[in-house]
């Protein structure tokens, strides 16, 4: 198990050295491009079956208990550690950014994103995989901020060489947006683990914020807290997002929305709740109203780019939706409540497969119709997919009504269980004050049928092909198997929860309680 974890951690890096280097003439296949491609396949294939290996061996039975733990001295003056481990909270995100990578690498296989040599492409899509799961498996702050910071150079290349229009000024967005959250973070982590005289993320966990005052805390939650908000990311730190988004990638938009925004998400988890609770109890409130207030400027932005003549493109759409589901997981943290937190993790692991499936599906759309623009798509001659590419309609259909949170999929509970946990906050938290968030977040939720519906019936409805038009082509084989397997964990997720939540559970109450049970 500690070989797995070790290996699933750097094996990607090793892979991005390897992509880097000549091919053996045995393995280049019909050309160098199409063997560096099949590489990263491979290298993403091994890690995804590794992670599955590892949750099937991970003790089901402890969920709450680190496991697959390795310790090691790395740096002895600042008692900085490699210190590696998964519970319930992590093994489901490491398994999903495993998948995503795998999904995406075989898409550029068949679909090889237009711009430089694919040996870079790999190269950076192999070290984004390596710092994504690092980020997720490391128990020790300063090695936590730097796995967080190493996605930030590969991303910044895949949108400033492979994306689309605009392609420059988002990425430099994106960078700098970034990297000022992250200098701040850097100030709390640091305030914390000197104050604390320890960088260990068990540890302070365990002692529950003892050791701080609560001015300490105060500081290092607000500093943090602030690093972490730009990357989920809250509203109103948002504005990088949708400009990355228009012009990333397909493969780009699919890491961005599924995995990268899950690491801000993840460390409110990890690192603010256990390590600085009071600190986290004065800031929850003004938390969970900005939340709220992304849930309803998401859904009206969307709404507005929905809306007929509003010239919307759909990338940026879904990207502004985003905005407003990860205001459901940023909410149910705010509450401080197992149910809350719990809705949280569930809200993260359901967007990163509906909303990856999104993206794909999009990306899709635009790839045959040359065009994002729903005016176009809508228009007079527009996809119609119903009608020309049916099973590609009925997909966009089906991940529309996921993103909604239609009950019986896996958008559904971390929406509810986020609501649930508002309407009865953590005590000492005003629960006047949730309660109004409960109530605007529930409109939000109406607000975000409302957008997708409008989407499926202007993308999706339309008359017959006219006749003499070139036909599009439906769902090909490579793109069924890469979104096959996000149609069917979304079902599986909205059927049987219980799946997810008895991982995450026991791993939450645990933290909440500061390690005592």
């Amino acid at each position: 198990m500690q070989f797995l974890l070790a290996l699933i951690v750097a094996g990607p890096l090793l892979g991005a050295v390897a992509a880097l280097l000549p091919a053996p003439p045995g393995l280049k296949g019909k050309s160098p491009d199409q063997a560096v491609l099949r590489h990263g396949v491979t290298v993403t294939g091994v890690i995804l079956l590794a992670a599955i290996v590892l949750a099937l061996g991970f003790d089901h039975d402890h969920p709450s208990r680190m496991q697959a733990t390795t310790d090691i001295s790395w740096i002895r003056a600042l008692d900085v550690r490699i210190h590696l481990g998964v519970d319930g909270i992590s093994l489901p995100l490491l398994v999903l950014t495993a998948l995503l990578c795998f999904l995406c690498a075989l898409h550029s296989y068949f679909k090889t994103p237009s711009g430089p040599s694919p040996k870079a492409f790999v190269a950076l899509l192999l070290v984004l995989e390596s710092g994504t799961l690092a980020t997720f498996a490391v128990l020790d702050l300063v090695l936590f901020f730097l796995a967080f910071e190493t996605v930030l150079v590969p991303m910044y290349f895949l949108i400033a060489r492979w994306g689309g229009e605009g392609r420059r000024a988002a990425a430099w967005k994106f960078v700098l947006y970034t990297l000022l959250g992250s200098v701040v973070m850097l100030l709390g982590l640091l305030l914390i683990g000197v104050k604390a005289g320890t960088f260990d993320m068990v540890a302070l966990a365990t002692d529950n914020g003892r050791g701080l005052t609560t001015s300490v805390q105060v500081i290092a939650v607000l500093a943090i807290g602030i690093g972490l908000a730009v990357k989920t990311p809250m509203w109103p730190l948002h504005s990088w997002l949708p400009d990355a988004h228009t012009a990333a990638p397909t493969v780009g938009s699919v890491l961005l929305a599924g995995v990268l925004l899950k690491m801000g998400t993840y460390g409110f988890v990890r690192i603010v709740l256990p390590i600085a609770p009071d600190g986290m109890r004065t800031f929850a409130p003004y938390l969970a109203a900005f939340a709220v207030a992304g849930i309803v400027y998401g859904s009206l932005v969307c709404l507005a780019l929905a809306r007929p003549g509003a010239k919307g493109d759909l990338k940026r759409l879904i990207a502004y939706s985003s905005v407003g589901h990860m205001g459901f997981v940023l909410l149910g943290i705010a509450t401080m409540t197992p149910t809350g937190v719990n809705g949280a993790l569930f809200a993260n692991v359901a967007h990163g497969l509906v909303t990856g499936l999104l993206f794909f599906l999009v990306g899709a759309v635009k790839d045959r119709y040359g065009t994002a623009d729903l005016d176009t798509l809508a228009g007079a001659t527009g996809a119609a997919l119903y009608g020309r590419a049916p099973r590609l309609g009925a997909l966009l259909a089906f991940a529309a009504v996921a993103s909604l949170g239609l009950p019986g999929l896996a958008g559904f509970w971390g929406e509810m269980l986020a609501l649930f946990g508002a309407f009865d906050p953590a005590e000492g938290l005003s629960r006047p004050a949730f309660l109004a968030f409960t109530a605007i977040g529930a409109f939000g939720t109406l607000l975000t049928a409302a957008y997708l519906l409008i989407v499926v019936r202007r993308v999706c409805m339309g008359g017959p092909r006219p006749a003499g038009e070139t036909p599009i082509p439906d769902v090909q084989g490579y793109e069924f198997a890469a979104w096959t397997p996000l149609v069917a964990l979304t079902v599986l997720a909205g059927l049987w929860p219980a799946v997810l939540l008895g991982l995450t559970d026991p791993a939450v109450q645990k933290l909440l309680a500061g390690g005592t049970q």
